[in-house]
């Protein structure tokens, strides 16, 4: 019997939205039958600039329990899901600073052949959400990733709207149902690619 497809959550989220998605994504991922691992990557920005908003030093806190993010958790998985606040359309720069992190490990050839997928958001909307998921797909391209979008592969993905990730704006308040099921649905579409290439190398 085949080991259950192996998938790292692996997000920055300065004020919970991101946080929400993905505890999300980990909930659908479980359901489909996989293993996970929900990362946070570590807070980068001076404390003066947390502390400057009540909210993020909030979360920060009430996260603290959540592990952070290393290249074990890279090369364990079978399947990885970033996830990112929009900073002027780019991925935050916490994030990037983990992956700038993973160079050894990729020289080794342990980030190709993984599947990838991303999700986002942003204060407003449009707010640099497709270009952030584009630019963590280039990325990906460098490592040799298989990206896996959500595309509109479920009727969820006709209400949230965007076929390269899971995305929502945080200006509107919390992730509701509809960005809720949409990451439930990204996370369940690729466990099952996941699944699919694990079993297909096993043969």
């Amino acid at each position: 019997m085949m080991e259950p497809v192996h998938v790292s959550i692996i997000y920055y989220s300065s004020t919970g939205t991101v946080h929400a998605l993905a505890q999300a994504i980990a909930d659908g991922a479980e359901k489909a039958g996989a293993r996970v691992r929900l990362r946070r990557v570590a807070e980068t920005a001076p404390p003066e600039a947390v502390e400057s908003r009540q909210e993020w030093a909030q979360h920060l806190a009430d996260t603290a329990h959540v592990p952070s993010a290393t290249a074990d958790d890279m090369e364990w998985a079978d399947a990885v899901l970033l996830g990112t606040p929009t900073r002027f359309g780019n991925p935050a720069s916490q994030l990037r600073a983990f992956i700038d992190t993973l160079g050894g490990l990729w020289f080794q050839g342990g980030l190709a052949d993984k599947v990838y997928s991303a999700f986002t958001a942003s204060n407003t909307a449009h707010g640099g959400q497709e270009s952030t998921l584009l630019a963590l797909g280039n990325t990906f391209y460098h490592w040799g990733g298989i990206i896996v979008p959500p595309g509109y592969t479920d009727p969820v993905q006709f209400q949230s709207g965007n076929p390269y990730g899971t995305s929502h704006v945080a200006g509107d308040g919390a992730p509701g149902e509809v960005a809720l099921n949409a990451a439930r649905h990204q996370a369940r579409r690729v466990v099952d690619i996941a699944t699919a290439l694990k079993a297909g190398r096993a043969a």
